[in-house]
């Protein structure tokens, strides 16, 4: 490990107290029946960090309920991994990981995908509004055409790619999503409930040009005939998130699996989010998905087989 690392990374009762102070900064909260700061420290060798909750009499500690829960990795190792996820621009492999961890691959890739969950966003309000500009756009992730056999090449869209779809508010987030197909029985719905209606949309000349009709204002750029930019009618911004995404994953990752893209976007998602033009540094967001483990347990099992990566 680097030097003056912080103790939370190399200690487990610093880590747990840095775990405490985000998750119940008002209290320990018992997960099993929600009431706070009526809970009273157990002294353990065997269980470090036990509370009792004197309203349900209930035992727990801050891992319960979490990402965190029953796992048998230190938890300052599981902090380290959340810091290095959360603050390198273009993701961290598992190999990579493995070695810094001191873990098995398998080991580090499970431990990537229950962080990944934690940087998965709850149900927020729609993007957008009056006066404000979300861009919409679609890519698509899988090998390139060039690199195949030509008797094993489908072209663009062909079912060897996976297409993420991404909504992009200009000074503000970005939300994807992975699509089976670019329709408007598809593209549709995530529109309607993720925009506003009074919101401008920006997109390119591709097919999702008729769904994006229904909003204040909709304007298109023509990238077949070379047009880019027209007055303040871009998608540059999306453009942008799309180009860092395809570095993680073709100079990070290699290639992402269908199967757990949802994941990878998210992770992506979440870096853009919470990036530093918005006041952003790495302990912060590190500590925002330290915020965000609660209620999101994942289980190997739940996650399948180990995709490439």
């Amino acid at each position: 490990m680097p030097k003056n690392i912080p103790l939370r990374f190399t200690n487990e009762a610093a880590a747990r107290k840095h775990l405490e102070r985000l998750q119940w900064p008002d209290g320990p909260i018992c997960p099993h029946c929600g009431v706070i700061d009526r809970a009273s420290a157990i002294k353990s060798d065997r269980r470090k960090g036990l509370w009792f909750c004197n309203a349900c009499r209930e035992q727990f500690t801050v891992t319960v309920g979490t990402i965190f829960e029953r796992s048998k990795i230190p938890l300052h190792a599981w902090l380290y991994a959340n810091h290095l996820l959360c603050s390198s621009k273009k993701g961290i492999s598992s190999h990579q990981l493995s070695r810094m961890l001191g873990v098995t691959y398998k080991t580090a890739w499970f431990m990537s995908h229950r962080i990944r969950e934690a940087m998965r966003p709850l149900k927020t309000g729609p993007l957008g509004g009056e006066g404000k500009t979300v861009e919409i756009d679609e890519t698509y992730i899988g090998g390139k055409d060039k690199n195949k056999h030509a008797s094993k090449r489908k072209g663009r869209g062909g079912m060897d790619k996976a297409i993420a779809f991404a909504l992009v508010e200009r000074g503000g987030s970005v939300r994807s999503h992975h699509v089976p197909t670019v329709t408007a029985k598809t593209l549709g719905p995530i529109l309607r409930e993720q925009i506003h209606a009074d919101t401008k949309v920006m997109s390119d000349d591709g097919g999702n040009t008729r769904v994006a009709s229904q909003f204040a204002s909709h304007q298109t750029v023509n990238h077949s005939i070379g047009e880019y930019v027209r007055g303040d009618v871009h998608t540059n911004t999306i453009e942008g998130y799309f180009s860092i995404l395809k570095r993680g994953i073709t100079g990070t990752y290699h290639h992402v699996s269908a199967q757990h893209l949802k994941r990878y976007l998210a992770e992506f998602d979440f870096r853009y989010n919470e990036r530093i033009a918005l006041g952003v540094n790495d302990d912060t967001r590190a500590d925002t998905a330290l915020m965000n483990v609660r209620g999101k347990r994942l289980t190997y099992a739940s996650t399948g087989k180990i995709g490439a990566i």
